[in-house]
């Protein structure tokens, strides 16, 4: 069976040639161009989301870094406060006794609160002081103890008593202690 009876005209080669050319093209484009070019689109947009990710990640590295050189730094000079296993009063009460010694003060001891393993003891006082000078060394030696503490609502204020200046000082003092290796849990409350 023959279909073409008779060969292609000039100009019938030429149509042909350019309608296979432009198929060509079309299947170059969809196979070929649009797939590289949404990769091309998906990659720089990835690649944005990136360096995005990659600034936040120096940041909190460069973050990481200055902890862990603040806490080389404390741990080198010493100038940190252990946190003890709970019950730790009576170390805290010869703590206080002996900063306070001849001053007159006036302490109100609260309950013992616990928050999951970490056991909170606020202690509310008043003293009076000769001067700010012994005001400010009476607080130095409660932060600088070597029990962990957080002073709060620190009140100073200057008086005057039979032609005598003093200062008077009201303050919340929180102790911090763990249950973890604690040998017993009475008078805790959990909050």
């Amino acid at each position: 069976m023959k279909i073409l009876s008779r060969d292609f005209t000039i100009v019938e080669k030429i149509i042909i040639l350019i309608l296979l050319v432009f198929l060509l093209g079309l299947a170059y484009y969809q196979f070929v161009d649009r797939p590289v070019r949404t990769a091309l689109e998906t990659a720089a947009s990835e690649k944005a989301a990136l360096t995005t990710e990659l600034t936040a990640v120096k940041a909190k590295v460069a973050q990481l870094e200055k902890m862990k050189n603040e806490i080389d730094n404390i741990t080198k000079t010493g100038a940190y406060a252990k946190m003890p296993s709970y019950d730790n009063s009576k170390e805290v009460y010869q703590l206080l006794n002996n900063v306070f010694g001849k001053l007159g003060y006036n302490i109100n001891f609260s309950s013992h609160v616990k928050s999951g393993n970490i056991v909170r003891w606020n202690i509310s006082m008043s003293f009076t002081a000769p001067d700010r000078e012994t005001v400010k060394t009476i607080l130095k030696e409660i932060t600088t103890c070597n029990y962990r503490c957080l002073i709060s609502d620190l009140n100073i204020t200057p008086t005057t008593k039979n032609g005598y200046s003093s200062v008077s000082v009201s303050t919340t003092i929180t102790f911090y202690e763990t249950m973890v290796g604690a040998t017993t849990n009475q008078g805790v409350s959990s909050k």
